[in-house]
């Protein structure tokens, strides 16, 4: 049996390729954009790509499902509740997708979305058991997917209960490959780890460890960020096939949205006019430029190569975002935006000097903060940038530098006097703090 593990460690999604090495056929299970990793892959170890499996219609990420369909005609797969509109083969509860003695059989496993399956891998050489299972978005490494974002959370989380029992009737030494891990927006305590089995996680899953399914709900509907631009990339993956994105060019000049993806030093040290600072080098790129880029405006790419701006544009297609105008390489000095160390900070908070902005989650800000600080996430302070204007200086902060670089740039380019601590942040902070927890928690 052939079997391999592509992990985008970005947006913290996974796919696999499953097949049969004698029949030469195997199965990409829930395709990222760039497709080129599959292809490269199956040719390397002999097989052809027969088909395509979605667990689900993606909200986080624009599948590779219609590249593959359009430039090499695969066909896809899929539970029918998924009403796609492009050309598919339903997926129904139970079925089996051959590969010589290899076998997938589909489960359909509803409350992340209502068109949710996994499937079992078998391989008849060994046994008629599987001895692995693709669970997409329901049971993932340390958690359990999130009940939001295609029904009402409280009738998802329940469906979602019933699933988790089918898996948990699984042996405990089948082991469990997820579709995403930490780092995505689909689940808020999943593990980095890129797999583990039944058994350990019926013992160390706090949500599998939960037999009530009143109290199962109740801690499920706790969701967190909804992804950005998910109505947009359900709105592709459902849709018509997308196929390969118009090649990216180089420009001399061009309006748009300037997102310079250099590091925050680079930024910081010189950049274009209005520009937004999301590093490429930087986590969860795609996520955070989802985020913070204006909508419906032409994206140019400012980088400090080709390369890196190649990079970008993988990681902007990967969350939908196609309108790139292009990139522009060099590194123009208009602009120049003085990082705030954390020592400079504290002589401005003591003399009222500044406003301090922490752009760290809620939920962060929660183990502790900095006394006067006001808090906005980074992905929201474009909504609060009139709010700021005209006051004192803006200092952004986070947990160590990226998000406040981030945050910086979207405030200065809405005319806000604003300026990020890089290097460091509230975990730092050696002054008086102040830590405290939610009422009932």
């Amino acid at each position: 049996m052939l079997f391999r593990q592509f992990v985008d460690d970005d947006l913290g999604c996974a796919s696999y390729l499953v097949g049969d090495e004698d029949s030469g056929e195997a199965v990409v299970v829930d395709p990222a954009y760039a497709v080129e990793q599959y292809l490269e892959q199956a040719e390397r170890d002999g097989v052809r790509i027969a088909r395509v499996l979605e667990t689900h219609t993606h909200a986080d990420h624009v599948s590779g499902h219609g590249r593959l369909a359009l430039e090499h005609g695969v066909p896809v797969s899929i539970h029918p509740a998924a009403e796609p509109e492009y050309p598919f083969d339903p997926l129904d509860d139970g079925a089996a997708i051959e590969l010589g003695p290899v076998c997938l059989r589909v489960v359909h496993t509803p409350g992340h979305r209502p068109e949710h399956c996994c499937f079992e891998v078998i391989d008849r050489e060994r046994g008629d058991e599987p001895w692995l299972t693709l669970t997409g978005d329901s049971l993932f490494v340390g958690d359990a997917a999130r009940p939001d974002l295609a029904s009402e959370a409280t009738e998802g989380a329940h469906g979602l209960y019933e699933s988790l029992q089918r898996l948990l009737q699984l042996d405990d030494g089948v082991e469990v490959y997820p579709g995403h891990v930490s780092g995505s927006l689909c689940g808020t305590g999943m593990s980095s780890k890129a797999s583990s089995t039944i058994g350990f996680e019926r013992r160390f899953n706090q949500k599998l460890r939960m037999t009530d399914e009143d109290e199962f709900v109740a801690e499920a509907i706790k969701t967190g960020v909804r992804p950005p631009n998910m109505d947009r990339i359900v709105e592709l993956n459902r849709g018509p096939f997308v196929g390969s994105p118009d090649p990216l060019r180089r420009l001399n000049g061009g309006s748009g949205a300037v997102l310079d993806v250099r590091s925050a030093d680079d930024f910081a040290a010189g950049h274009a006019r209005g520009a937004l600072s999301v590093p490429v080098e930087g986590g969860n790129f795609g996520t955070k430029a989802a985020f913070i880029l204006p909508p419906d405006e032409r994206v140019v790419i400012h980088a400090g190569s080709a390369q890196e701006a190649q990079r970008a544009a993988k990681g902007l297609r990967a969350v939908g975002i196609f309108d790139l105008a292009g990139y522009l390489v060099g590194p123009p000095s208009e602009e120049l935006t003085a990082p705030v160390e954390l020592d400079e900070l504290r002589d401005l908070v003591e003399t009222g000097a500044v406003e301090v902005l922490d752009v760290r989650e809620p939920h962060e800000r929660d183990e502790g903060y900095i006394p006067g600080s006001r808090n906005i996430p980074y992905r929201l302070v474009r909504e609060w940038a009139d709010d700021l204007q005209g006051g004192r200086p803006v200092v952004t902060i986070c947990s160590s530098g990226p998000r406040a670089g981030v945050a910086a740039s979207v405030l200065a380019a809405s005319g806000v006097d604003a300026r990020p601590v890089l290097h460091g942040g509230v975990p730092d902070w050696d002054g008086e703090t102040v830590s405290f927890r939610r009422c009932g928690s």
